[in-house]
């Protein structure tokens, strides 16, 4: 299964791929020649395949953990002043996504948005410090029952030059449910309440809709 958002690149590459392999075969004539060029676009074609894959994750939806919104790696744990939206404290949690990991953007939980919004920015490697506040990006807020108002980031790589954000302001979401898209190679930062029970540490792989990032804090913590 492919995402949309992969569609019309898929059948362009395809095309593309289709036509260099013909054209290899009837107009090169030295056969290791040949035969590399049409590896080399067999092999093009699959890692667009790949990279736009859309895996079906089946959640079942609660209130008290903070799932993660994509696949990658946790390579941010700490406290930010947060001065878009929030303006305050927040503790922010971030994930990389390399290319070879599902784009899919979910929502991490159930609630309403609050805050939508784009901002066009620099293309700077998504593990920068400065990432979060300078590369294009967008910002979501949502309502949730139990955590208050929790945000996510989708910011844009080196390489990723197209953030696709399905959020609108009011609308009533679903934790799991697809949210958008990054397009090659990308982070995500959460920011979530100072007083949440971070689950996950540092280095750590983690799913989209599956691994749980934070969960309520119990009272005798």
């Amino acid at each position: 299964m492919f995402h949309k958002e992969g569609q019309k690149i898929i059948i362009i590459t395809f095309f593309i791929v289709v036509a260099a392999i013909l054209a290899a075969q009837f107009y090169i004539d030295v056969e290791w020649v040949r035969y590399i060029v049409q590896i080399a676009a067999l092999v093009i074609l699959v890692a667009i395949l790949q990279f736009f894959r859309n895996p079906k994750r089946l959640v079942t939806p609660t209130f008290d953990d903070i799932l993660a919104p994509v696949d990658g790696k946790v390579v941010v744990i700490e406290e930010v002043d947060e001065p878009e939206y929030f303006k305050e404290r927040k503790r922010q949690v971030s994930i990389f996504m390399s290319p070879v990991n599902v784009h899919v953007t979910r929502y991490p939980a159930s609630g309403t948005i609050t805050y939508s919004k784009y901002h066009p920015g620099k293309y700077l490697v998504a593990w920068h410090p400065k990432s979060s506040t300078e590369n294009e990006r967008t910002t979501v807020v949502l309502h949730t029952p139990k955590f208050g108002e929790i945000g996510y980031r989708q910011i844009a790589g080196a390489l990723a030059r197209r953030i696709v954000n399905y959020a609108e302001e009011g609308e009533q979401v679903t934790q799991g449910q697809d949210a958008g898209f990054i397009k090659f190679g990308s982070r995500v930062d959460l920011l979530l309440p100072l007083d949440c029970n971070i689950t996950v540490k540092l280095g750590q792989k983690v799913t989209g809709a599956k691994t749980c990032i934070a969960s309520i804090r119990k009272q005798d913590e």
